[in-house]
């Protein structure tokens, strides 16, 4: 043990890498004593003597240590790699804590694996959350926003800690409030860091055709993003993009033209984008951008296919006013396709999302904190039932404002070679949610053709299927009919 043992902690921490330093640091920078550990050799002891000394904290040396630190109910959070790390954290714990003690799972798990944890805890009479922490180190530190679902009992002793230390609007409302049950917070995390996946993409691509379509120099572009963060497309992503492109290395060189182009990612993109699936929701943005790093990953077959497949192209000019009405228009579309993920998943797993609220848990603190959030909630407010954000007044009137620009856009870097897989798919989708009917009836002749799928008539009751012996010489057996 490091630190004095004869006063209790209010609140575990444990993992004490970049993310849970920060949040310990600030909870105790609120006035409350936390207890830390970390299962590397000489991190505990390096914290405390370092960052932590002086201050109201507790090291402790092993886990029935931490736990013998705690007032109860205990509340012990993890900050830790998703995965099997918090199954075998839980499993140390569970033998350790009573009934109504509280674990807190502040790292990005996968919302199913959230859900099952929160069963386990609760079947032993105590208390689970799984909160989405957004802000990266910084947030952290100052205030992050936060998403936490789970155990309801647990909100009323977690709550007041928590808003304490999370990202506050210009009003004052803290970025923090309940999701709903199970793996509700760690779900509506996902769905911010698939959008976050879809705003970078976006903005790299409008990069991509300022530098390679219209030969934009590195300050140029910083200048136009700089201005763009002045007004309707304010946001944190567009900030941090203006500050790289003019950052120098040691050299004097723009560094952004050292870093090699080839993204990774750490699978909250991807889980979104398996869910949109599951739930049949067009989640099309946001799957082009986890595609998009991809395809970036290969950087190897990409410079052999430069080599095999260059053609030809030119290079059609686009105003800069045009690219930042097309971002515009697509950062809406992302932000509705995510929407609609979160209210399909909501019927599914009986969770009553307050969508106007999420939308104010993203409005400070995290990475995708933007402007027209306050539009979103506002929306909702208006319209808690909102089927989708694109027909509120405000978005349709936006995005009608901007889809001539988002053509414009599309068709110039399509002509001039440019990718643009992102901002392509914002435009077929909007095509697709405008146009009253799609060619499905012709999918749905072919699936009954060669597999007796069955398929609905416009003079029939919705519901009622038709098979068809295309052949004459298939019959009338037809296939049962399911949607997965």
């Amino acid at each position: 043990m490091i630190g004095r043992k004869d006063m209790l902690s209010d609140i575990a921490m444990i993992g004490l890498a970049v993310m849970g330093e920060n949040l310990s640091v600030n909870i105790e920078s609120r006035g409350y004593r936390v207890s830390v550990l970390d299962v590397r050799e000489g991190v505990t002891e390096a914290f405390i003597n370092g960052r932590g000394k002086g201050r109201n904290f507790y090291g402790a040396s092993s886990f029935e240590d931490l736990v013998a630190s705690l007032a109860r109910p205990r509340v012990i959070m993890m900050m830790i790699r998703a995965g099997e790390p918090v199954d075998d954290v839980i499993s140390k714990l569970l033998p350790l804590i009573e009934p109504g003690d509280i674990i807190v799972d502040g790292g990005n798990s996968h919302f199913a694996d959230t859900a099952r944890r929160c069963a386990l805890v609760e079947s032993r009479g105590c208390l689970y959350i799984g909160t989405g922490v957004s802000g990266g180190e910084e947030g952290a530190l100052k205030g992050p926003s936060m998403m936490p679902g789970g155990s309801p009992a647990a909100w009323e002793r977690v709550g007041p800690v928590f808003r304490s230390i999370c990202a506050r609007t210009d009003a004052g409302e803290p970025c923090c409030d309940f999701v709903g049950e199970g793996g509700a917070g760690h779900f509506v995390k996902m769905v911010h860091n698939g959008i976050e996946y879809g705003d970078m993409q976006l903005i790299c691509e409008i990069y991509q055709i300022m530098k390679d379509q219209l030969s934009m120099t590195n300050e140029q572009m910083r200048s136009v993003f700089s201005e763009w963060n002045r007004g309707r497309l304010e946001s944190y992503l567009i900030k941090i993009t203006a500050d790289i492109l003019g950052f120098k290395d040691e050299s004097g060189d723009c560094l952004i033209d050292r870093i090699l182009d080839a993204a990774g990612q750490k699978g909250t993109g991807k889980w979104a984008s398996i869910a949109a699936l599951d739930e049949g929701v067009p989640l099309t943005l946001i799957c082009e951008a986890v595609f998009a790093r991809s395809l970036s990953a290969d950087k190897e077959g990409r410079v052999k296919a430069e080599e095999l497949l260059s053609c030809g192209t030119e290079k059609i000019p686009v105003e800069i006013t045009e690219l930042e009405k097309a971002l515009y228009a697509a950062k809406l579309i992302s932000y509705a396709q995510g929407y609609l993920l979160m209210r399909a998943a909501a019927k599914t797993y009986g969770w009553n999302l307050n969508y106007g609220g999420i939308a104010l848990m993203w409005r400070g603190g995290c990475i995708i904190r933007s402007a027209f959030l306050g539009k979103i909630r506002d929306a909702f407010d208006r319209d808690p039932e909102l089927d989708n954000l694109l027909l509120s007044t405000f978005f349709r009137d936006e995005i009608l404002a901007c889809e001539k620009s988002l053509r414009r856009v599309v068709a110039s870097a399509a002509i001039s070679g440019v990718p643009v897989p992102a901002l392509s798919a914002a435009l077929a989708y909007f095509d697709g949610l405008r146009c009253g009917r799609l060619p499905a009836n012709l999918l749905q002749a072919m699936r009954d053709y060669f597999g007796a799928h069955t398929y609905e008539r416009i003079d029939a009751p919705r519901g009622e299927h038709f098979h068809t012996d295309w052949t004459m010489a298939g019959g009338d057996t037809a296939s049962t009919f399911y949607n997965v």
